[in-house]
């Protein structure tokens, strides 16, 4: 019997254009001012200190580490300095109404549903959890942030890398086989698979012919219930 069910964000609850066309460039046009304003303030001062260990550049300036964070950016590489420094910056987009959190009309009857039948719910995203915390909390479905029990992001390790998982399941003090885990890479679920989770892979557009995991196209196909003990 499944007791939580973790979920993905980009691709799984949310459009993925939404953080590529609304979020990215919004956090990229102001991220060096913010930087350049914040940079001996707490908690930018700290996050900077940690993207200079990341680089294993410690003398490294504000300017060159700016640099870096775009690079970053081009790259799409999951740093948790970067990261974190895109959530501050979102947050103000959130709470100035510049936008709202995506979500596909099928995700909140289900999350509702599921919680209504004693399931605990958990996000999981390389987005930082200040990030996570405002797209539900902003979404266009209002603050959503009740339903979910938790959240993890890369302080708990990759999402491919299969120890992730196993530090969630020992975070939620959850058998892993008592876990469905929902994503729209298989890369991701192969990894949760491999450490004892149940698997369900959303997929939004055309079928992953690479995938074996359960393939399904809405929140609506997803039943907890009907799988397999």
């Amino acid at each position: 019997m499944i007791r939580a069910i973790v979920t993905d964000i980009e691709g799984t609850t949310s459009d993925i254009r939404f953080v590529h066309n609304v979020l990215f460039p919004y956090a990229r046009e102001r991220l060096a001012d913010f930087v350049t304003a914040q940079q001996f303030a707490e908690p930018v001062k700290s996050i900077l200190d940690e993207l200079r260990t990341e680089i294993s550049r410690p003398q490294a300036n504000h300017e060159e580490l700016i640099a870096t964070l775009f690079a970053f950016m081009d790259e799409d590489r999951k740093s948790t300095a970067l990261k974190a420094l895109q959530g501050m910056i979102w947050r103000e987009g959130y709470v100035n109404g510049d936008f709202t959190g995506h979500l596909y009309p099928d995700v909140l009857p289900a999350l509702e549903k599921w919680k209504q039948q004693g399931i605990d719910l958990y996000v999981y995203s390389s987005g930082s959890v200040a990030a996570q915390k405002l797209l539900f909390g902003y979404s266009d479905e209002g603050d959503i942030t009740p339903l979910f029990s938790g959240y993890f992001d890369t302080h708990v390790g990759a999402k491919r890398e299969v120890q992730s998982y196993r530090n969630i399941a020992d975070r939620i003090d959850h058998n892993p086989g008592q876990i469905l885990f929902l994503s729209d890479i298989h890369q991701e679920l192969d990894a949760a698979e491999q450490a004892g989770f149940r698997t369900v892979q959303l997929i939004r557009g055309d079928s992953d012919a690479a995938s074996h995991h359960h393939q399904v196209s809405s929140f609506d196909n997803i039943h907890p219930e009907q799988l397999p003990s």
